[in-house]
């Protein structure tokens, strides 16, 4: 009965979330980031031929392949060129690329960006309204379901190893319980892990999000931005950032142009993707340029067109004003033109 209340409670408040969507203000702000931890700290998710074969398995295992292919939802969820697994390394796994289980174990949270709590459901669907230019799919779709408990595996897995409970199978949660994250008082942790991470501290993992980067010696430069991504980034992703594909299959991902992510995204911002290029580029390396390099490639890149703002009506300057009061390009004149008024379209669904 206890179990019952809980996810009925759970569900509750979950409703009350989804009912809160409202034409509340929108705000552009810095994405957070945190000083790197050491290693030895970091949740390791458990192995993926562990996901059993029971029907919350199922939708695990599919959260998986949306995760890493989600090109299967183009047209219908996803409108550009992306994966998911393009800015969150190692299928979701891997520290200090945006780990999915640090992200489940952050919310639900309040968002500037959306002047509201956010469920961790609602947070992978800001992803699809920006990152891969498309429309969220439905809270309660086979698609956002299944991401969120393919998350929450993760999660799950890796705290209870590190808390020694390796004997311990993953306890299978409602969908409502796991689309709500694990911050919320709600979530049921087992009594020795929710002893040593309170819901205050579950935010705060080691490897969550992307490490902060020092500031460089120079501004930002997108001349010598140019010069590193032809010596060094060119080879996967084109001469013009429009990626590699093989075989009709996309390789790697474009990095601006119509299938990049759009003029919303968190990754447009230049300290944003400075940082995630220093921690995890090249591809498989990491950590191969300079501090001062890792901002000027990021600067090159955030200074060509993509996919526009999905918040923009009409009124390039108005946007910028309200949502691009940042280290970014959208709205400024590089080269002799204004940024973001050639760009390409939004939510670029069927």
């Amino acid at each position: 009965m206890k179990t019952l209340s809980l996810i009925l409670g759970a569900g509750l408040l979950f409703s009350t979330f989804t009912n809160a969507e409202t034409n509340l203000p929108d705000r552009q702000t810095e994405l957070p980031a945190h000083a790197k931890a050491a290693s030895s700290e970091y949740l390791v998710p458990r192995d993926l031929t562990t996901i059993p074969d029971t029907e919350f398995g199922n939708k695990v295992k599919q959260g998986y392949s949306l995760f890493v292919n989600s090109q299967t939802m183009r047209g219908q969820y996803v409108g550009n060129e992306q994966n998911c697994a393009n800015c969150h390394m190692q299928a979701g796994m891997k520290a200090n690329s945006a780990p999915l289980w640090g992200a489940f174990m952050a919310y639900p949270a309040y968002r500037k960006k959306n002047d509201k709590v956010n469920t961790y459901a609602e947070r992978i669907q800001g992803c699809f309204k920006y990152s891969m230019n498309g429309v969220a799919p439905a809270v309660d779709s086979p698609e956002l379901v299944a991401l969120t408990a393919y998350s929450y595996w993760l999660a799950m897995g890796g705290l209870l190893d590190k808390y020694d409970m390796q004997s311990t199978p993953i306890p299978e949660m409602s969908d409502a319980v796991v689309q709500l994250g694990g911050k919320a008082d709600s979530f049921v942790l087992p009594e020795k892990i929710a002893a040593a991470l309170p819901v205050e501290q579950r935010n705060k993992l080691a490897g969550r999000g992307y490490p902060k980067l020092a500031k460089p010696a120079q501004a930002p430069s997108i001349p010598r931005g140019e010069i590193v991504y032809q010596q060094t980034c060119a080879t996967c992703h084109g001469d013009n950032g429009q990626g590699l594909k093989q075989d009709g299959v996309q390789s790697f991902p474009p990095l601006w142009g119509k299938g990049s992510f759009n003029w919303g995204a968190g990754m447009h911002r230049v300290n944003t993707a400075a940082y995630f290029i220093y921690e995890n580029m090249p591809l498989g390396k990491s950590i191969q340029l300079s501090n001062q390099q890792a901002w000027d490639v990021a600067a090159f890149m955030n200074s060509h067109e993509r996919p526009q703002d999905p918040r923009f009506n009409g009124d390039l300057k108005a946007n910028k004003e309200q949502y691009h009061n940042h280290q970014g390009y959208y709205g400024k004149t590089v080269n002799g033109k204004i940024v973001g008024e050639n760009a390409f379209p939004a939510k670029a669904v069927d």
